[in-house]
């Protein structure tokens, strides 16, 4: 499979630089004075530039769902239309529940924010001792454990592993900075912090987010898992860019491991009423889910990290960034922000709500573009009437299109440097030496198969991982991947021979923005698997 990943990559990182950052349309103006049918406008152009299938966007306004709309298509080949109902997968947006969840238990006297995760998950054990014994919860919820950003990813990711396997595994997971001294995005801590609730509340994650927040706010389309939507009409369906750039629609998966972290599938007009929840501090309707304490703790600056210099420039209004528990804080144009992304495989999404403004946006889509970024910080500019405002669609456009540029000018050279590299055209050893079962002490097994003149990979813990190899270099193979998977890139596996010259290891080798491979460290424990 040949997918476009540095055109992906570039999106992503302009998108991360920009984060600082009923079908309804019954009137032309907000109270505010806004303009909705401009923006509306301006919504149905973005997704056009951006070549999006399809996206939809509801704005909270005062406690009102001033604007919910879709655009585009469900699946850019079987067609569909999108509206404010389509459900999508909101992805990490997800953590901003689990957070809430447990603000509620802390609200009911059965833990704290400052209790130690092992007196609730006994089994947990990181890299390091001292780590281990003094995890918080809060610690689990603004991603400062110490680990790499998506570090262990790989476990959850189309595996076969419980969300107590996943915990048990990551005492294997080296850190990349001090404990509490830096910041790694970490899913892992969530899919911990989701186990907590279940041991404390004696329930399943997914039972007691429903019952805490989707019943008493009447989301009743919205859902805590993939496997929930079958026989759900109106969902929206994934899409990757192939190597032109051009999305194409695949499959939803369902990893009801990663639920906690990442989970949630809901609408635009369902999500509105989660924003409504948050910007009244814990009260829907009048009804308290969670108290203010809770609010304002979950949106505290627990963990800052550093603006880089360009994101100065982009907005120089900007004096702050931090991880709250389950959201990110900042400021912009003398206004807090609070706010989330999403990347589930193939649909990206974002939520930001300005609570001095009584302000949510929210968009949700069905591609892995960076378009929701900016058009949230549109939203945000046309409410907050700020003066010289940008079109930041296009200035996104505009700095994708000049670093992919850059990117194929220096293409040729590199791909020079790649041919030079390359001095035969079959392997130095039998395809049989290589053939074989791998151990990783973090991941598991994986298996090399010699089958009709064919290496054949397969990752044992997720059963959908795996595909051919084909010689490139040395002992080093191209894989093609046997599924077409949105967040899966160009791998090489590269095996390495021990003192004996001998095969007696193997490692993937991805420019994969998503998951370290590097961080299957793979042991030959076994020779010849050949059919």
């Amino acid at each position: 499979m040949n997918k476009n990943t540095s055109f992906l990559r570039l999106q992503l990182l302009l998108a991360l630089l920009l984060t600082v950052l009923f079908t309804s349309q019954a009137q032309s103006q907000t109270k505010s004075g806004v303009d909705i049918s401009k923006l509306d406008a301006y919504y149905q152009k973005a997704l056009k530039d951006w070549n999006v299938p399809g996206m939809a966007i509801a704005i909270v306004k005062d406690d009102s769902v001033v604007f919910a709309k879709g655009y585009g298509v469900l699946d850019n080949k079987a067609g569909g239309k999108v509206d404010a109902n389509t459900l999508f997968g909101i992805a990490s947006n997800t953590k901003a529940y689990t957070a809430a969840a447990l603000a509620t238990l802390v609200d009911a006297g059965k833990i704290k924010w400052t209790d130690k995760v092992k007196q609730y998950v006994p089994y947990l054990q990181l890299y390091d001792p001292f780590v281990t014994e003094n995890l918080t919860i809060e610690d689990l919820l603004s991603h400062r454990v110490g680990l790499q950003t998506f570090s262990g990813d790989l476990l959850w990711y189309n595996t076969t592993y419980s969300r107590e396997e996943i915990i048990k595994r990551m005492r294997y997971l080296e850190p990349a900075y001090g404990f509490r001294d830096g910041y790694g995005y970490s899913n892992l801590m969530f899919i911990t912090a989701g186990k907590v609730i279940e041991n404390v509340t004696g329930k399943t994650w997914e039972n007691y987010i429903k019952e805490t927040f989707l019943q008493p706010l009447g989301m009743n389309r919205t859902y805590t898992s993939v496997n929930e939507l079958k026989g759900i009409n109106n969902v929206a369906s994934p899409h990757g860019f192939d190597e032109n750039g051009k999305p194409y629609a695949t499959t939803l998966t369902a990893w009801d491991s990663w639920n906690p972290a990442a989970g949630i599938f809901t609408s635009v007009s369902q999500q509105a009423q989660w924003m409504r929840l948050q910007l009244n501090h814990g009260t829907y309707k009048g009804k308290k889910i969670f108290s203010e304490a809770a609010s304002r703790n979950m949106w505290t600056a627990h963990n800052p990290f550093p603006i880089s210099v360009k994101a100065e420039e982009i907005t120089p209004s900007t004096h702050f960034t931090a991880a709250g528990l389950g959201w990110f804080v900042s400021d912009y144009e003398g206004r807090k922000l609070v706010y989330h992304g999403g990347g589930h495989e193939g649909m990206n999404s974002r939520t930001v709500l300005v609570p001095e403004e009584n302000l949510g946006v929210v968009i949700l889509t069905n591609s892995m573009s960076s378009i929701m970024a900016p058009i949230a910080n549109y939203t945000i500019d046309q409410f907050m009437d700020v003066q010289n405002g940008r079109d930041w669609s296009q200035f996104t456009l505009d700095a994708i299109a000049k670093a992919k540029k850059e990117q194929e000018d220096a293409a040729p050279k590199l791909a020079k440097k790649e041919k030079e590299k390359k001095t035969r055209n079959q392997p130095d050893r039998a395809l049989a030496d290589y053939a074989g079962t791998y151990h990783s002490e973090l991941y598991g097994d994986a298996t090399v198969t010699l089958r009709n003149g064919k290496l054949e990979l397969q990752l044992v813990p997720a059963p959908t991982l795996g595909g051919t190899l084909t010689f490139w270099q040395h002992d080093i193979f191209n894989l093609d991947w046997k599924n077409d998977y949105a967040l899966l890139h160009p791998t090489n596996v590269r095996f390495i021979a021990g003192e004996d010259g001998n095969i007696s290891q193997m490692r993937l080798d991805s420019d994969n923005p998503d998951f370290h491979f590097d961080e299957l460290k793979f042991e030959k424990v076994k020779q010849d698997l050949q059919l």
